[in-house]
Formats: structure tokens, sequence, C-alpha cells
């Protein structure tokens, strides 16, 4: 109860100040809580694991270091530039992003600065709200080139950007996705209320199967029907509540119903993964391509049941037939990825992975950042004062004051142990692969 309190009487003294900013002069600046010392200070953990991708994603600049020059080749695709300037925030936007993607992006690391007031470095970088990974690395194996350092929500084995947390985590007003550390708890009192034992004993993936040409054959072979023996696996589509503009929808919590939940990518990442892996059903993922902050830290048989992503059907069934046979795992692989999802990837930890990535990236830097001239200062009030429904709602929920702790501890750089982590996952791949392959040899598909 003391910390509560504590973290109250200090949004209490830092907020919003709507009634005194204009739109000539949003920002205010009356929150600098630089000198904000906790009086009873928490001490700091040691960072989950995943954390040390954040030196893999600055490997390319380790040696070089970040020159303006290479800065820039990231322009083409940016949609803003973000300039951080004794503790001030500036931005030069480019262009439009979908939806709310840039404004709950800067959202979130303005609230980062709110957090940890005088712990991030100037720094200046670009950001691409888009989903496909642009930046090749095949265009930069045999050159003395550098590729340009570029913030995304995801990337892949063949690209080089610089993953960063997406912008849900503070809320999906077009889709009515709340914060996650709601959302989290939502998911939580989801588990809690219904137990594995009496879930549905079946497969369940929803979701629209005109994403992408794959998801639509996933679909339409492997769906139970009334010609099928796959009567333990469940699919709905949502297309009628696409059509309504997801007003309403539970593409979320409906996933606690069942056992296990599939778990498609569409033509890249999916930022519902977070949620599917927070139920303790176990989460089947089809072979995924894309990559983003968090989830490269998990490995199949311990967090998922890894499906192929050819003979879908047939790797399917085969799990449904382990899983008879193998309920106490299959239940503790599930439990494993709510575990994992909910302490590890708790929204503190989210801002602590921020922090320490945009500090090792300023590290790299070799210029001085500069405010561009068309850059203009950002502050919560001048993206939330003038804002409405939803879009204000998830704002107002998710305004931070200073921790009442420390941020977890970065674990020194140890490429092998990356590189161990690597192997061992694809050893595990290999494993499942292999007992498909041997099951189906004296079984008919």
């Amino acid at each position: 109860m003391p910390m509560l309190t504590l973290a109250t009487n200090l949004k209490q003294q830092h907020p919003l100040q709507c009634t005194t900013v204009s739109r000539n002069q949003p920002c205010a600046h009356s929150y600098n809580p630089s000198n904000y010392s906790s009086t009873n200070p928490v001490r700091p953990s040691t960072c989950p694991d995943y954390f040390s991708w954040i030196y893999y994603d600055l490997r390319p600049w380790k040696e070089t270091g970040v020159t303006r020059e290479m800065l820039e080749g990231a322009q083409k695709t940016a949609h803003f530039r973000l300039v951080i300037q004794d503790g001030r925030v500036y931005v030069e936007k480019y262009r439009r992003s979908i939806q709310t993607r840039d404004k709950f992006t800067l959202w979130g690391i303005l609230q980062l600065l709110r957090r940890y007031p005088g712990r991030l470095p100037d720094l200046e970088l670009l950001f691409d709200c888009d989903d496909r990974p642009v930046i090749p690395q095949k265009l930069f194996k045999s050159s003395n080139s550098k590729p340009p350092p570029l913030f995304k929500y995801c990337s892949d084995i063949w690209s080089m950007e610089i993953v960063f947390p997406d912008w849900s985590f503070w809320g999906w007003p077009e889709l009515n996705i709340k914060p996650w550390r709601n959302t989290s708890k939502d998911i939580q009192e989801s588990n809690k209320r219904i137990r594995w034992t009496d879930r549905v004993p079946s497969t369940y993936w929803r979701g629209d199967p005109k994403v992408a040409p794959w998801i639509a054959d996933f679909v339409n072979k492997c769906n139970a029907t009334h010609n099928t023996e796959w009567n333990v696996h469940h699919y709905t589509n949502q297309d009628s509540q696409a059509e309504q503009r997801h007003k309403e929808s539970n593409l979320i919590y409906d996933q606690c119903t069942h056992r296990y939940n599939i778990h498609i990518e569409g033509l890249t990442w999916s930022v519902g993964e977070k949620y599917i892996l927070g139920y303790d059903s176990t989460t089947l993922i089809v072979k995924p391509k894309y990559y983003n902050f968090y989830n490269r830290g998990i490995l199949p048989l311990f967090h998922y049941w890894p499906l192929r992503n050819n003979d879908q059907c047939k790797s399917l069934k085969y799990y449904l037939e382990w899983a008879k046979n193998h309920t106490d795992q299959v239940r503790e692989i599930g439990q494993s990825a709510s575990r994992y999802i909910l302490e590890e990837m708790k929204m503190e930890y989210v801002y602590d992975y921020m922090l320490h990535l945009l500090n090792e990236y300023a590290k790299l830097l070799q210029f001085k950042p500069v405010v561009p001239p068309k850059a203009v200062e950002l502050c919560s009030e001048a993206l939330v004062c003038e804002a409405e429904g939803k879009w204000r709602m998830f704002m107002e929920e998710t305004l931070e004051s200073p921790s009442d702790g420390a941020p977890c501890t970065l674990s020194p750089y140890d490429p092998l142990a990356l590189r161990s982590f690597s192997k061992r996952k694809a050893g595990l791949m290999k494993e499942v692969q292999m007992k498909e392959d041997k099951y189906w040899t004296t079984h008919e598909p």
C-alpha cells in the first residue's frame, strides 16, 4: 500500500496541464522532476534474458559508431525524426502513419521520460511505423558501407532494423484494445476464472482469412468440417466485426476459452501474439518469419508448440494426437508462456527495454544531435489535450510519474550466449519435426 500511495501522490504532483497550455504553446514545461529521489527505493533486478538482443540489433555499428551520413540514409522510409535534447523531445514528421501508430509510439517515448527523468542522453533517431522490414542485410554483407540505423516494430533474419516496442502497449483505440498494463491484468483474471481443465479441448483461431493467402489456405484446408475427422479444433471468422470497425471486439479475451490457440503471421508480424501467449492455453505457432523485441526469447516446447509452414494440417493433426497423451506437458507449455508474457514483459520491463536500447544507441552516435528547423517540440499535453474518446482515455490511463525504483540491470554483451540460444532453438524445432516425420511413417495422413 505505501508504494501505491506514493505513486498516486506523484501523479497528483505532476498532472497534465491542459488548462494552462495553448495551441501555440502546448508544452508548459511544468513537469520537470529531475531532482526526484525516492523515499522508498526499490533495488533493481537483472533484466530478462531477451534484453540481450539489444546488443544484437546494434551490432552493425559496434565498431564504427553511427555517423550523420548513416542516419540520413534511413530517412527514405521514416515516418518521423525524434530528437531528445536536454530532456526535451522534438519531432519532425515526414509522412502519415497507419492509424495512430506514430502518435502512440511517441506517447510511449514521452512517458519513458516521465518515468525516468534525466536518464536519457541527447540522441537523434529515425522511426518507420510500417510493418515490412526495409533494410536488407545482403546489401551490406560485401560492402564497406554500414546500414542506416532505422527503428521499427519488427524485423527478420534477412534484415537489419532496430526493433522497438509497438504502439499497442499504450492502447489501440481503433480496435478498442486497452493499454498493456490493463490488458495484462484482464488476461490474468481470465486465467484465474477459467481453469485449464475447464477449457474446450480444441484449437482456436480468430481473425480475417483475407489478410494473407496462406492464412486463407490454412483455414480452408485445416478447418473442421463434417467430412473430416478433425473434430477437436475450431476457427472463428472476424469479418463481421471488421465491417463494424471493431466497435466492441473480443479479439483478445476469447482466447482463454480453449486449451490450444493458433497463431499465424499475416503479411508481417502480429500485434496479437502477446495476447495469445499470455493465456494459459498452449499456443501453436505456424513457423514465423518475423520477430519483435520480446519474442526472440521464447522457445519451442517450452513456451509454444511449433507448426510447420508447409504441410500445416498434418503438423496440426500430429500435435492434437500428441497432446492427448501428454496433458501435463501441454499444460506446462501454456503456463510457461503465460509467465513469460505476464511477468517478464510487464510494462515496467517494456519501459526498461526502451531505456536501455536508447541509451546503448546514443553511445554509438558520432555526431551531436541537432533539432531540425521544421521540428516541433512534443510533450504529453501536445498529444492528449486536444484528443477525444478512446485516444484521450488510453493516454490518460498510461500517464507516467517518476519510478520508485531504478531500471533493471542490463547484462554485458555475450555473443556466445546468443548463438547458443539460437542453436538450442533450432535444435528444438528439428526435434519436433523429427517426431512428426516418425509419426507419419506409421500413420495415414
